[in-house]
């Protein structure tokens, strides 16, 4: 993920999964369902009747992973190719490009199960759609391990708390697929999909357009111990505002609703 808008566009996607992950989660306990995703209704006759029992989460996927694609070549100078022949040498080129578009891909590949499990077949297959989310995010996990080869300093700091947050989110969504209907996960899939939500967005501000308008120094300690100072209050953040949504949830659903 290049350049500024190449974190906050990723980060704000992980963000708003993990919020619709705390509302699922929220909802089921609070209203005893059995399982997160319940199953598809029939389809109800009318005009407006199927676009509203649409389920529009995997063509949200499918939009976010096409908008960051469009975003990464629009930034890329020159053509755009994987290898180079210079020299009569053979070069890889753009790596860090195509680094992007594989785990962008991924995503895409992700969002086309959930539109086929929820909106086409005649029973919804949650599985199937954990099984496509587990294949992305295993995907992007030893991607981000190749991707901060040749950092250092803040940048570095901050991607190794990045890629820890990635790999317990990696592990959870891989327990999920033999543990489906277990509340604790769920609790945890969305809480890990807020921090590296909020933990993106952050990098992007701190090594690109940083709040304070000082530029975070490589070579100065300080900087680097307080990127993980302030990514435990991104966790902490992430905790209070799940204990926020579960709260506001209660009081909708028995008091309002």
């Amino acid at each position: 993920m290049g350049g500024f808008e190449g974190h906050l566009f990723p980060g704000l996607s992980f963000f708003f999964y993990g919020l619709y992950q705390a509302r699922l989660f929220s909802r089921a306990s609070i209203c005893n369902y059995p399982v997160q995703y319940p199953p598809s209704h029939p389809w109800s006759k009318g005009r407006w009747a199927k676009l509203r029992q649409i389920y529009y989460v995997g063509l949200l996927k499918i939009l976010s992973a096409c908008i960051l694609v469009a975003q990464e070549l629009h930034n890329i100078p020159g053509e755009f190719v994987l290898i180079t022949k210079l020299f009569h040498q053979r070069n890889f080129i753009y790596h860090k490009e195509w680094q992007h578009l594989t785990l962008y891909m991924s995503f895409f590949l992700s969002g086309c199960v959930d539109v086929v499990s929820q909106n086409l077949l005649p029973q919804r297959c949650a599985a199937l759609e954990q099984g496509a989310q587990a294949l992305a995010l295993f995907m992007c996990l030893p991607l981000m391990v190749s991707h901060i080869q040749d950092t250092e300093g803040v940048e570095l700091q901050a991607h190794i708390l990045l890629i820890q947050a990635m790999f317990l989110l990696t592990l959870v969504v891989i327990v999920e697929l033999w543990a489906p209907n277990m509340p604790q996960i769920w609790v945890i899939k969305a809480f890990l999909n807020m921090v590296v939500g909020s933990w993106l967005m952050n990098i992007g501000f701190m090594l690109f357009k940083p709040i304070s308008g000082y530029k975070w120094m490589d070579d100065d300690k300080n900087d680097i111990m307080f990127v993980t100072t302030f990514f435990c209050w991104h966790v902490a953040f992430a905790a209070i505002l799940m204990i926020w949504i579960y709260g506001f949830s209660f009081v909708w659903y028995y008091y309002i609703c």
